[in-house]
């Protein structure tokens, strides 16, 4: 295929673990596509030759090259302008993430120009205690929101960040956001582990997402209640945690956006 449609390079890849890894790329020319904090963007690279690449992924002209493209929230701030960075996971038997792996440094790929979404805090007000719930690299999108405005006077009275995954090593960030919460009071960071072994270093919480939410665990933890007058709450992950999630909310008496009337519960469903 012509390295004309490869816009971008990649400029490194910081691997976490053998299956998780932040890779940042710049468009060969000019500075990476503006974006809100939260949105996401299409990166993608050409099939094997094996598999006979004939047709755009998404229709149009087949006599165009196929290129495999997937949607990958952006993890670097916005103030970040030569480059975009994507925390993202392999899929063993995925189309696209086996591919990326196999990738120099220096290597090129596809990048779309336009970042899209609404998952963002537009519609926030300040001085509200942002929750950011998700699960694996639905962490993604709360980095980017978390660098960019860390320093912005009154764009969040508290920003409690909850991940949930399998594993400690599945913690991407991990060590930065320990730090980060102890260097400002108003990041709490609750990191929760499903199947780590019980006689490993690991000492945080263990279950899924919804342990941080039971009884008065969230109280406890941040030192606020979860009160729909003060909280919005962002959901990105797993379509299980996203649904269970959902209506726990609304039996609290959070809302979904409805007659283009805001809510407080923002949601971001990864498949």
């Amino acid at each position: 295929m012509s390295d004309e449609l490869l816009n971008a390079t990649l400029v490194s890849r910081t691997d976490l673990n053998p299956e998780l890894a932040v890779f940042r790329v710049r468009p060969n020319s000019g500075p990476a596509p503006e974006f809100e904090p939260g949105q996401f963007i299409m990166i993608g690279l050409p099939p094997d030759p094996s598999e006979e690449p004939r047709g755009d992924a998404e229709g149009g002209d087949p006599k165009k090259p196929k290129l495999i493209k997937r949607a990958m929230s952006i993890a670097s701030p916005a103030t970040q302008r030569d480059s975009l960075n994507f925390y993202i996971v392999l899929i063993t038997d995925g189309q696209l993430t086996p591919k990326l792996w196999k990738v120099p440094e220096g290597g090129k790929l596809w990048m779309d120009t336009a970042p899209k979404g609404k998952f963002t805090l537009k519609d926030v007000p300040p001085d509200k205690d942002l929750v950011m719930v998700g699960t694996g690299t639905g962490l993604a999108p709360y980095i980017s929101m978390l660098h960019t405005y860390r320093n912005a006077p009154n764009r969040w009275r508290r920003f409690v960040i909850i991940h949930g995954v399998r594993y400690a090593p599945d913690l991407g960030y991990r060590a930065e956001l320990e730090q980060m919460a102890k260097e400002d009071p108003r990041l709490v960071y609750i990191p929760l582990v499903t199947r780590e072994p019980e006689n490993s270093d690991y000492k945080g919480m263990r279950g899924r997402i919804y342990k941080a939410f039971e009884g008065d665990a969230y109280e406890k933890i941040v030192g606020a209640p979860l009160d729909p007058e003060q909280c919005h709450v962002f959901l990105c992950g797993n379509p299980d945690m996203v649904k269970t999630m959902k209506s726990n909310l609304l039996e609290r008496g959070f809302k979904m956006p409805a007659n283009k009337v805001p809510g407080n519960i923002h949601i971001e469903q990864y498949w």
